[in-house]
């Protein structure tokens, strides 16, 4: 098995890992009732998706 010829500091790893992270979703508004959600789901506020009504609203 192959082992490294020499030692990795911590800022280097740290520095690779530096790309490794969660993104924060990116939030779309909903063109019939402006309320915030995410994309390619139905608005919780007024149920729909694409211009039709999926869900009854609250």
């Amino acid at each position: 098995m192959a082992t490294p010829k020499k030692h990795l500091s911590h800022s280097k790893s740290g520095g690779r890992r530096s790309q490794i992270h969660l993104k924060l979703p990116e939030i779309f508004y909903c063109p019939n009732c402006h309320y915030p959600r995410l994309a390619h789901t139905v608005c919780p506020k007024c149920g729909q998706y694409r211009g039709k009504t999926i869900t009854a609203s609250h």
